[in-house]
């Protein structure tokens, strides 16, 4: 999990801040962090967030964000690079949205473990309604999330 927080500040979103990492046989696959597309500019670039201009509440309107978020960042550069993830873990510092929830069955990943509750109905409506895919929180160690910070705004991250 503290590697999914790794990634996490790599992100480029100015709501969220989201990694996610794929393991399998206790090795890292991929990972990924949300932002926005390779040679896209991002948000900060283009003079803000649209979504939270136009008041929009987390959880909704995901056609109208610039970026991708953190899991399907890690199963597209999954499949970028030819590298199986069937089976694999994602772990990710929040729970799956209902498209990410989409991706993670179709990519034949069988665990996700996540941080914090992202609050959409559906994504749990449909982790509920398959068999493949187990859903749990993370209950390890804590770790110190000011030092990534620190890490971050020395650029070493960056």
């Amino acid at each position: 999990m503290e590697l999914a927080y790794v990634w996490s500040k790599r992100s480029t979103c100015l709501r969220r801040h989201v990694g996610a990492v794929i393991a399998k046989d206790k090795q890292q696959l991929t990972a990924g962090y949300n932002g926005a597309p390779k040679g896209i500019p991002h948000c900060a670039e283009q003079g803000g967030c649209l979504r939270e201009k136009l008041h929009i509440p987390s959880g909704t309107r995901h056609e109208l964000c610039r970026g991708t978020h953190a899991e399907q960042n890690a199963i597209t550069q999954a499949a970028k690079f030819g590298i199986d993830i069937s089976g694999g873990t994602l772990y990710c510092n929040a729970s799956p949205c209902v498209i990410c929830t989409k991706m993670i069955i179709n990519a034949g990943i069988t665990r996700v473990v996540f941080d914090s509750e992202y609050n959409d109905p559906l994504a749990k409506e449909i982790l509920g309604q398959q068999k493949i895919v187990e859903l749990s929180r993370y209950e390890g160690k804590r770790f110190n999330k000011e030092y990534l910070k620190d890490l971050t705004e020395r650029k070493y991250l960056r």
